[in-house]
């Protein structure tokens, strides 16, 4: 019994409300932890660098995604937030070469 009482414990600090926006993501605790963890991986695998932004170039924009992961039973096992680019919005020949 100790055990369902340690993940009903956890349970209740995780949410099954996805937010739309980072606004309403900076409102709730483990939504800010799960994006702070994404930024630290990131940081990690150096898979991103900060660089001074080109004239006339249009930048890549960014967008948070938050997702809850569920357990086989139904149960909240995560809160997952994942930052993805908007490279849709750029153009073959003015914004990247092939």
């Amino acid at each position: 019994h100790h055990e369902q009482a340690l993940f009903c414990y956890y349970d209740a600090f995780l949410t099954s409300v996805e937010p739309k926006t980072y606004k309403g993501a900076l409102t709730q605790a483990f939504w800010i932890k799960s994006m702070q963890e994404e930024l630290n991986e990131f940081e990690r695998l150096e898979v991103w660098e900060l660089v001074p932004r080109p004239e006339q170039v249009m930048v890549i924009t960014l967008k948070w995604i938050y997702k809850v992961k569920l357990e086989e039973l139904g149960g909240i096992l995560k809160n997952k937030a994942c930052l993805v680019t908007r490279g849709y919005r750029q153009e073959e020949g003015i914004d990247f070469e092939e």
